[in-house]
Formats: structure tokens, sequence, C-alpha cells
């Protein structure tokens, strides 16, 4: 792309032309083990940059196979390159992926903390960085909100993926009016809508968490709660099937002292706050020090556009519960992170500009 601008000066002309940066590490986490792979590296090469894809450790093989459909297409040796590794050797990897100077730009998703780490890493090279990082999205229902509405966009939100993205709701905080019938509601509809099973029958919309460690996540929360005079309206139990299934779980009575309104659960719980005012609802969303997405329930023109405005994300649904599209720009504010994927403006992580005076004209 070349963009050309008028100089003060008659006999020159000045130029700014995008490159590729070039060489691109891209990070990538296990919950959507083929889609945040080819987000990534379909901007990267796009942009005339080469990859070396480091994919999680727990999904490894939907890398592989991107590789080997690569290959099929035509693309070069070299241009896409994978590097699975275990558990174990990960923070050895990662700190060689992001510290060599051939490498230009690290793309990463996946926790805060590692980001962190991962940011160190690349400021001993000044690397460009793009950082798609944790959320804790709040999902905030109004008393103007059509329940119907707000009840199937929380089932959407909170357990997509069974609750394991990065952008699912995972504080719900209900206008005190609305409070009492929207819970009966969500329960009902959780009761009805979801199943717990194998990814093989057609009824599942919950499958198993990833692993163990999840699964004592979600309980430690549970019990925090429950101890802190929280209710458990349904589930609240790992499921009869075993392994790492769990019983999607409502919530309610919860506080902010709870550890499931503190920190980012990545499993199947609704919370469910109660809020008085929209100036309560908005301090709470926006007590955290991340900020990825956030979604509100509302039938008031007005109060849309200030709580859109005012919400400290970097996407917002509004009267939706799912906003992901591979059209609109993808990312967050505060510690959750740094650039956007997706839309057009996902390419231009993966670009220079530099600009050319072209004189004596």
């Amino acid at each position: 792309m070349e963009i050309l601008f008028q100089a003060q000066q008659k006999n020159k002309r000045i130029l700014a032309v995008k490159q590729p940066v070039g060489v691109a590490t891209i990070i990538t986490p296990w919950n959507f083990p083929s889609a945040m792979i080819t987000r990534k590296v379909g901007a990267a090469l796009a942009a005339g940059c080469t990859v070396v894809v480091k994919p999680a450790e727990d999904t490894p093989l939907s890398a592989l196979a991107l590789a080997e459909l690569a290959d099929q297409a035509g693309i070069p040796g070299g241009v896409y390159n994978v590097t699975p590794c275990s558990r174990q050797k990960t923070p050895t990897v990662g700190e060689v992926l992001c510290t060599d100077p051939l490498v230009a730009k690290i793309s990463f998703t996946g926790s805060t903390a590692t980001g962190k780490v991962l940011l160190k890493h690349a400021a001993d090279t000044v690397k460009r960085v793009s950082m798609e990082l944790g959320g804790h999205a709040p999902l905030i229902v109004f008393d103007s909100a059509n329940l119907d509405q707000a009840v199937a966009g929380a089932v959407a939100s909170k357990f997509r993926n069974s609750g394991q993205t990065c952008v699912c709701s995972n504080r719900l905080l209900v206008q005190k009016g609305i409070h009492d019938a929207f819970v009966q509601k969500l329960a009902a509809a959780m009761n009805k809508e979801l199943f717990v099973g194998s990814g093989f029958d057609e009824r599942t919309t919950q499958g198993p968490l990833i692993n163990e460690r999840a699964v004592e996540k979600v309980e430690k929360q549970i019990q925090d709660a429950v101890a802190r005079g929280a209710r458990v309206v349904c589930g609240g139990k790992r499921h009869s099937l075993g392994g790492t299934f769990f019983q999607p779980t409502l919530l309610s009575d919860v506080t902010t002292d709870m550890m499931c309104t503190q920190e980012e659960t990545f499993g199947p719980v609704a919370p469910v706050i109660k809020f008085d005012s929209e100036e309560e609802a908005i301090a709470i969303a926006n007590s955290v020090n991340v900020g990825l997405a956030g979604y509100f329930f509302s039938q008031d023109p007005a109060q849309i556009w200030r709580v859109a405005e005012q919400l400290e994300v970097g996407m917002v649904g509004v009267n939706e519960g799912i906003l992901s599209s591979a059209e609109a720009p993808f990312g967050g504010v505060k510690q959750s992170g740094i650039g956007r994927e997706g839309s057009k403006y996902g390419i231009d992580e993966y670009l220079e500009i530099k600009y050319i005076c072209y004189g004596g004209l």
C-alpha cells in the first residue's frame, strides 16, 4: 500500500509505504486451537510475513493439521512453521521465540500473567507485540431490558464453549427491579437448553473442561462464594459423567468480595450480583484491571449510549451475547491487551510504515 502526500516544496514528493515487519512468532491458546491460529496467521501472511506458530501444549494437533493444509494449498516451505512442545518446555521455548533477534513480531493470546512475561522478553529487542489477554466480562441487565432477550444473551455469552472463552460473561449484574424474575428465567433456560455430554452426541451443548486444574478452579470459586453467603440456584458440582465434566452453575446473592467476581473463571459458572443504579453497575463493571468485552441489555436509547461509552472494555455487546466476528476489530483495553485482530485493522499489526522523501524533481 502506498500513500502520496503533497510536500511543501515543489521539487519534492512524499510517499508512505507499508512493508511487512518480518518473522512473526504466533503463540496461541487451547480453547480455539484452529481459529486462533488462522486469525493471526491469515493477517501475517497477507502482510507478507513468515510465521512460527507455538500452539498450546494441550492442543498441538490442530496446528500441525493446518501445516499440512498449508502445504497442500501451495504455501512455500518455511513460510508457515509449527513448534509444538511439552508443558514443561513451554517457558523455555516461549522465551527463545520471543527473544531471538530474527523475530520481529510477537502475537500472543492467553492469560494476562503470561502476556506480561512475554512483554518482558520482547522488551530487550523492542519487538512489535500484539497481546490478546485475559478478560472478566460484565453482563449488565437493566430494569428496562427485554427479559427474554437478556436471558438468551446471558446463556449464549456465559456458556459458550462451557464458559471457556476470554469474552464469556463472568459477572452478571442485574438491576433490583428485574433481578428475581431474571434469576428464575435464567435457571429455567439453563435446565432446558444446556446439555452436558460427549461432543459426538448431537444434543450436547456443554463439553468437558480442558483439564483437572480447570475443574478445581471452578470448585474453589463456588466453595468460596457459598462460604461468603451465595446461594447455588442450580448445578454447583462435578457432573455424573465424571472426568472433567462440570454442571452448568447459577449462583445468586453474590457480592463483589467473592472470588468469582474478582478473577476470571473460565468455566460454566454464572454469578449474579444485584445492583440498584446505573452508576453502581458501571462502577462494579469497571472496578477490575482488565477490559476485554462487556455486555448489557437495555431498551432505553439514552442509557444505551451512556453505558456503551462508559464501559472500560475494547468490545461491547448491546442487547447481544455473542460479539465475535471476522469483520470486527477484536481486542481489549487496560490489562486485557495491546492491538487488534480481525477486520481491516488486524493486518496493520504486521506492517511497518516507511516514509520516503523523493527530492530534486
